[in-house]
């Protein structure tokens, strides 16, 4: 926390505004509009609450299909579900690891050949890293499929100086409690379409008509932040640079400190085009030049010092409850999990617990 996201929640409790909406969430808005540069923020309960609301925008319905990258979290993909939709699933590129732009082309135009237009393209901005916006937006609007920016986790991040989020027809952002910045729990959809956001706010707050009873013409959802936690957001907003910042810096003293193992590499900008917020610091070991180290050799050494380190995403291809959906890829993203980790990486971290880590991982791999 900084210093004034507790000014902020007391100014709802002395106003009495405890409730969904307020100056809170209207002050949280304005202060996502700014810092990203988009025309209209929705300041909503989750992230996900975000993605199940654009797909309704975008008129998704059961049997309908959805483009969405396969290497993430599964609340990207979840809310194509919740709409009776299919997912299909797109294998990651090495660079980035992010959506391929080559993969996603392909399964396009075999959905196309099966008469089966996609309604909509999920990339996600994995782990703070851009994807490959300028090749996956060109193919996106050649055959005209709108995009969603998953950039839960990619907030303060930007390709070629613009935040992302900003890209697509509609962003999402995630403020959950591990996230750069929190309201505890919560989200954003992002767009530059007012009638969109607009839209989004309607049908966030129970699709009440406008009537002096309770009408509903439509579903509608309680997705609405509450004007206690938007005061969170607000204070969190003004420390957001200096939380970028410390993940940043979290990143360059693993990698001055890790960079002449064998066989660790990390998930880094490809070119000065991108900026991540690094708001995990994320590795990849091979077994063939660490003397078979593995990634869960080195996660369990951690644990057992007390120190959590996680795999990373397990690609949605290979979770249970996806295993029926289309999937295009190469073998990308499976490799990335089974060699993949994700360090310590939080904004509180004092360069002590980072050395360490470093302790831990120079003990387990083996030096050149």
């Amino acid at each position: 926390m900084g210093c004034n996201e507790q000014k902020y929640v007391k100014e709802a409790f002395d106003t009495n505004w405890v409730a969904p909406l307020g100056p809170n969430v209207n002050e949280f808005e304005k202060a996502l509009e700014n810092y990203t540069k988009i025309g209209h923020a929705s300041a909503l309960s989750a992230g996900t609450a975000a993605i199940h609301l654009s797909l309704i925008l975008l008129g998704v319905e059961p049997g309908d299909e959805v483009i969405a990258s396969s290497f993430t979290f599964s609340a990207t993909v979840n809310p194509i579900l919740y709409l009776g939709a299919i997912p299909i699933l797109i294998d990651s590129e090495p660079d980035t690891w992010n959506m391929s732009p080559v993969i996603l082309e392909q399964a396009i135009k075999e959905r196309l050949s099966l008469g089966r237009k996609p309604k909509a393209i999920i990339p996600v901005h994995l782990y703070g890293m851009p994807a490959k916006l300028d090749d996956i937006m060109e193919i996106a609007n050649r055959y005209e499929i709108p995009v969603i920016e998953d950039a839960a986790e990619a907030l303060g991040s930007r390709y070629k100086g613009r935040s992302l989020g900003t890209f697509g027809l509609m962003g999402i952002l995630s403020f959950n409690g591990n996230k750069i910045i929190t309201t505890s729990g919560g989200g954003a959809l992002i767009s530059n379409d007012k009638s969109l956001i607009d839209r989004s706010r309607f049908l966030a707050t129970q699709a009440r008509d406008e009537a002096p009873h309770y009408q509903h013409s439509v579903i509608g959802y309680n997705y609405r932040m509450s004007n206690i936690v938007a005061g969170i957001g607000r204070g969190q907003m003004e420390v957001l640079e200096e939380r970028i910042a410390q993940r940043r810096a979290n990143f360059n003293y693993y990698k001055k400190r890790l960079n002449d193992l064998d066989g660790l590499s990390f998930l880094e900008e490809p070119n000065e085009d991108f900026y991540s917020n690094h708001w995990l610091t994320c590795i990849l070991l091979d077994p063939k030049k660490t003397g078979c180290v593995t990634r869960e050799d080195l996660r369990l050494e951690m644990e057992l010092e007390n120190i959590d380190s996680r795999p990373l995403w397990k690609p949605m291809h290979l979770q249970p409850v996806f295993k029926d959906a289309p999937f295009y890829g190469n073998g990308t993203s499976e490799k990335l999990f089974n060699d993949g980790l994700c360090l310590p990486s939080g904004s509180n971290l004092l360069s002590e617990d980072l050395d360490r880590v470093i302790c831990i991982v120079n003990k387990t791999l083996k030096r050149k």
